[in-house]
């Protein structure tokens, strides 16, 4: 059967949501915006590469604020982008930018226009010199938008046709099942020039939803979003999207309208751009979590793999990598076309509603009374019986895997960079927060200026000091930025990392997590190595691993390089014995059997 044409899909998806005859009308407005962007932008039509060649080994990206790195007299972008470009830009090649729009809370993401750059922070040229050298990554944050944004004014006001862009609801009508993932009120009241309305409001009061129902909505939105393309963003992340159609008498979330408002989306890039990749972000179960990839061709090409941040500080908090083994043996894509973003922390903490499921609430507690134990935050959401459930952890990475009361630097940067290098091993592709680069401690100045439990991880930087101790051999950060350096270049280096490259997760040993990667079948083998067995010990122990090569279907080669400790290791009558310091991670290639090797 022949693919459909991302026009006819655009316009099936239209009617799907709007009725034929309205989402006709619809197709036909959106027909002219379209021909308007081929028309300025042909080029993000040509020269596209294949999907394979989108997203390669090379590329991992960088999750930071805009104004992360703050310099006297300088626009924290232009600081930004100075800084990735001294320190960064040959190990790092894309940087996801956290909402850099002027905005009214949330850290960015209560957004009141979505066409400006933020003016505390620089200008769409600030932005465009960091594209110059990275990829970019841009938060599109349209499940809501800021109380104090134009359209939002222009509703309080009852001026057309914004009397119609946001959800207006009875304040008796019984929302019970709507799935909430704050504690806060759902409903708002605001003062009209109709009188008092309650509005639709998922994350706080001051970020009031879109109304979607309304197709001049997603009119705007697009447009939105190919300003975005057209401002040089090579990923679109779908911030919040899981609830983005509201149907009352329904949870809310994961409804069909919303897949198929990601599948326009996607169909519109298609149609227009099709280089430009889309992601989800959707802090859910997993297997809710990966029901946007669609088909695997029609719905996003990344997912945040949110099961993993959880399942990996319970691996280290118990010594235990079973549980993580399983559930990532158990990992799979519907097509070469999509993968993971893979991460372990982030500018909103770990969440644990992916965790459910996967780990028992006896073991989330746990999780729980670590974070706290550790000097942690804990943030709740409402359930519809009224009470409250963990939603996140907020703590800084290196402060959840290690306890700040028994400090030891040695073991302690081993058992965070070990989290990475779990994180660098599996198919995908890395995102990391700008914290995890220099294994940031719990900011509790932070948390104290602005009350906000997730203000504990995601303190901004003065770039003297930051580079300060980036240059001082026996600080924090320069012994984690350095490992983190080496790994990156390391990784980049091996087409058995390829995002779509297999793995088969393997159940050696519950101390060890282990994976072997090998290139995609269509890709150059590079640096002679067919594959990459990767072995990190998840305890504070040494251990001794004997391991049969023929049994763990690897290449039968005498010796073996580990590309992060730079160790050589013998296979003798078919087996590789090795010894394995506490937290230590190897990457194994093998090596081509030549003389005098």
């Amino acid at each position: 059967m022949k693919p459909m044409r991302p026009e006819d899909r655009i316009l099936d998806h239209l009617r799907f949501l709007y009725g034929s005859e309205q989402g006709q009308e619809t197709w036909k407005a959106l027909q002219a915006i379209l021909d308007d962007f081929r028309q300025r932008n042909p080029h993000l039509a040509e020269h596209v590469p294949p999907p394979e060649e989108r997203l390669t080994e090379r590329d991992s990206f960088l999750i930071t604020y805009a104004d992360q790195v703050r310099e006297p007299g300088q626009r924290p972008l232009r600081t930004l982008g100075d800084f990735l470009a001294t320190h960064v830009a040959e190990v790092v090649h894309g940087v996801h930018l956290l909402p850099f729009f002027p905005y009214s809370s949330d850290d960015g993401f209560s957004v009141i226009d979505y066409y400006q750059v933020n003016p505390d922070f620089g200008t769409w040229d600030d932005v465009a010199a960091i594209g110059q050298h990275v990829r970019l990554m841009f938060d599109a944050v349209i499940n809501h938008i800021s109380r104090q944004s134009a359209w939002f004014q222009a509703f309080l006001r009852g001026e057309s046709p914004y009397t119609d862009f946001f959800i207006v609801v009875d304040p008796s009508t019984d929302l019970s099942q709507v799935v909430r993932p704050r504690a806060t009120p759902l409903l708002t009241p605001v003062e009209t020039a109709e009188g008092v309305k309650y509005v639709w409001t998922t994350f706080s009061s001051d970020q009031v939803d879109l109304n979607y129902k309304n197709p001049a909505v997603l009119l705007e939105i697009l447009k939105v979003l190919l300003f975005y393309v057209e401002k040089g963003a090579d990923v679109i992340r779908l911030d919040a999207i899981a609830y983005l159609w509201k149907e009352i008498g329904t949870p809310c979330i994961h409804l069909p309208q919303t897949h198929r408002v990601v599948k326009l989306f996607r169909a519109v890039l298609d149609a227009v751009a099709p280089g430009v990749i889309l992601i989800t972000e959707t802090n859910v179960p997993h297997e809710e979590n990966i029901s946007y990839f669609g088909d695997g061709t029609d719905e996003a090409q990344m997912v945040y793999n949110f099961a993993l941040p959880p399942l990996v500080l319970h691996t280290f908090r118990t010594g235990n990598a079973e549980r993580l083994t399983r559930w990532a043996q158990t990992l799979s894509t519907p097509s070469p076309l999509t993968t993971f973003f893979n991460f372990i922390a982030s500018h909103d903490g770990i969440g644990v509603m992916p965790a459910r499921g996967l780990l028992s609430e006896a073991e989330i507690q746990a999780l729980v009374d670590q974070t706290l134990a550790h000097g942690g935050r804990v943030s709740y959401k409402a359930n519809p019986d009224g009470s409250k459930s963990v939603y996140e952890l907020n703590i800084t990475l290196y402060d959840a895997l290690n306890d700040p009361h028994d400090p030891d630097p040695e073991r302690d940067v081993a058992r965070f960079m070990a989290s990475q290098v779990i994180m660098l091993s599996l198919a995908g592709v890395p995102g990391i927060y700008v914290h995890s680069l220099f294994g940031s401690r719990n900011c509790y100045r932070c948390l104290e200026e602005t009350g906000h439990p997730r203000s504990i991880n995601r303190e901004k930087f003065d770039r003297a000091t930051l580079e300060a101790e980036l240059a001082d051999p026996t600080s924090l950060p320069h012994r984690v930025f350095e490992a983190y350096r080496h790994l990156l270049a390391e990784r980049q280096g091996q087409p058995a990392f390829h995002p779509n490259g297999p793995q088969r997760v393997l159940a050696l040993n519950p101390a060890f997590f282990t994976v072997v990667r090998t290139p995609p079948p269509d890709r150059h083998q590079g640096r002679g190595a067919e594959a990459v067995l990767c072995l990190v010990n998840v305890t504070p122990d040494s251990h001794r691993l004997n391991l049969s090569l023929g049994e763990l279907e690897l290449p039968p080669a005498p010796r073996w390089h580990d590309l992060i400790g730079g160790g050589h290791f013998t296979a003798e009558d078919g087996r590789l014995r090795l010894s394995v310091s506490p937290y230590q991670a190897l990457w194994l290639v093998p090596q081509p059997n030549t003389a005098g090797s």
